[in-house]
C-alpha cells in the first residue's frame, strides 16, 4: 500500500508498548489523525525531535480502510516550537492550544481553515507578539470554525446600547463630547458597558439554555 506525506501539526503522544507511541496528529489534507510509530521512544529512532508538541512536520504514514490506526512510517521536521517552551507563560499557552485542537476537532475531517489558525498564531507566538491576544484570537477562531459559536450579529438590543452611551453627557469632559485626549475614557466606559450588558444577559434563563 503505497503511504501518504501529509503536513501536519503533532498534537499528542501515548506511550504504547515497550518502545512504541500513539501519535495524535491533524493534517492539512485529512483532518485529524492518530497512529503508530514503530520503535519512536528509542534513542536512534527515525522520527527524532519531529514529534514534540505542536511541530510542524511532513508526516508519511500508511492508512487502511479497515484499520482505526494508521502506520507512522517516519516525519521530517519543518517547525518546531522548542524556542517558546523555554518560557513558562508560552509553555502553558501550548498546552492550551493543543488541548483545543484535539478536543474541538473530530477525526478524519481535513479543516483548512484551522490548520491556518494553528500556523497564523504559531508564527505571532514565534515572533514575541503579545501572548495573550495571540491566546484570545485562537480561542475564538476555534469555537467559530468548530460551529460551536454561530456567526456574531449586531442585535437591535446592541445598537440601542452604543446609541445611549454616546448621546449621554460625561461629566468629567468639559464639552461632553469625546476626543482623542479622551479616548482612555472612552476605552473604560465601553469596558464598564459591555460587561454590564453581557452579565446582565447571562442572567437570563433562554441564554443560559442556549449555552
Amino acid at each position: 500500500m503505497p503511504a501518504r506525506v501529509s503536513e501536519a501539526f503533532v498534537l499528542r503522544t501515548y506511550p504504547f508498548r515497550e518502545a512504541d507511541l500513539i501519535v495524535s496528529f491533524f493534517t492539512r489534507d485529512q483532518g485529524k489523525l492518530r497512529g503508530v510509530a514503530r520503535r519512536a521512544r528509542r534513542p536512534k529512532s527515525s522520527f527524532g525531535s519531529g514529534l514534540e508538541r505542536l511541530s510542524l512536520v511532513r508526516m508519511a504514514y500508511f492508512q487502511k480502510e479497515t484499520a482505526e490506526l494508521v502506520s507512522l512510517s517516519g516525519c521530517e521536521l519543518i517547525e518546531s516550537q522548542f524556542g517558546l517552551q523555554a518560557d513558562y507563560s508560552a509553555g502553558v499557552a501550548l498546552d492550551y492550544l493543543t488541548e483545543v485542537a484535539e478536543q474541538l476537532l473530530p477525526p478524519h475531517e481535513p479543516n483548512e481553515k484551522f490548520f491556518r489558525l494553528l500556523t497564523a498564531v504559531l508564527a505571532h507566538l514565534r515572533a514575541k507578539g503579545n501572548l495573550w491576544t495571540g491566546v484570545n484570537y485562537f480561542t475564538v477562531w476555534a469555537v467559530r470554525l468548530a460551529g460551536i459559536w454561530p456567526e456574531a450579529r449586531v442585535s437591535h438590543e446592541s445598537v440601542e446600547i452604543t446609541g445611549e452611551m454616546f448621546s449621554k453627557p460625561i461629566a468629567d469632559l468639559e464639552d461632553g463630547a469625546w476626543t482623542k485626549a479622551t479616548i482612555s475614557d472612552l476605552r473604560r466606559v465601553l469596558i464598564r458597558t459591555m460587561e454590564k450588558h453581557v452579565e446582565r444577559r447571562l442572567l437570563t434563563v433562554p441564554l443560559l439554555e442556549a449555552l
